[in-house]
């Protein structure tokens, strides 16, 4: 990375806070946790659970009894996975984390991927786990999720003139001072529009952005969080976004 003809130097990382947010996943959280705790031992971890009515809060706190690297961070309801993860951000950065990690707790973010992840922020301010860049993959998704997936991120970059392949991602590494310069109090969006307004905004703000190629595997326990209603969200967002862009670029043009 260059900046202004220069050569970036990046800092060391200091301590890795994984971000886990949490409804209705019972089954999951153990298993999901286990395999963190495994594959970077060095990480803490943060469950921010919304009030699961499975149970899934209380499980946090036991687990997080027998283990000082996890924490949990209990919310009154559910208020969308962007909230959550905000929530999360926000947590980590008064607490003194260096890199805070976005990760599904339904086991589709491969946690024994995460190394690779870290270590490609060493060079970077914001690192995306891609399913859309060579040697990524889904599996087990149906066509119609996949063409979702492909269809967002394409139709995305395009319009927010973004080069990213997977924009809507949330299996993802930020140190914090990228955070930080992402203006998170103006970010309203949620689900898939929450991965395309933080990504927008790193490339935006001239933060260096790396993909590095995962497997997504569909979650074998639980319900999907995918709705309708965040797909509509998100095409509406992105629609506006590129659209004001593109009217700002015009407008300057006119001016000079």
């Amino acid at each position: 990375m260059t900046d202004g003809g220069r050569r970036r130097e990046y800092g060391p990382l200091g301590t890795v806070l994984v971000i886990i947010p949490t409804y209705n996943e019972a089954d999951n959280i153990e298993p999901v946790l286990t395999r963190v705790r495994s594959a970077v031992p060095e990480a803490h971890v943060l469950i921010a659970d919304d009030n699961s009515p499975d149970g899934t809060g209380k499980i946090a706190d036991e687990l997080a009894a027998h283990d000082e690297h996890v924490q949990v961070l209990h919310r009154k309801g559910k208020e969308g996975l962007g909230a959550a993860y905000l929530a999360g951000f926000r947590w980590g950065i008064e607490h003194g984390y260096g890199v805070l990690v976005e990760m599904d707790a339904d086991g589709s973010h491969q946690p024994e991927e995460l190394p690779r992840l870290l270590t490609a922020l060493k060079g970077a301010d914001l690192v995306l786990g891609s399913r859309w860049v060579p040697g990524g993959r889904v599996v087990n998704w149906p066509r119609s999720r996949e063409f979702i997936s492909r269809g967002g991120s394409t139709y995305s970059r395009l319009l927010l003139d973004v080069p990213l392949r997977d924009l809507t991602g949330g299996f993802r590494a930020f140190r914090a001072g990228t955070l930080q310069g992402l203006g998170m109090n103006a970010v309203a969006s949620q689900g898939y529009c929450f991965q395309v307004d933080l990504a927008h905004r790193a490339v935006r703000a001239g933060f260096h952005v790396v993909e590095v190629p995962i497997t997504f595997v569909d979650r074998e326990h639980g319900d999907s969080k995918m709705s309708r209603d965040i797909v509509v969200e998100a095409l509406w967002r992105v629609t506006a976004w590129g659209v004001r862009g593109r009217v700002k670029r015009i407008l300057g043009r006119r001016h000079t």
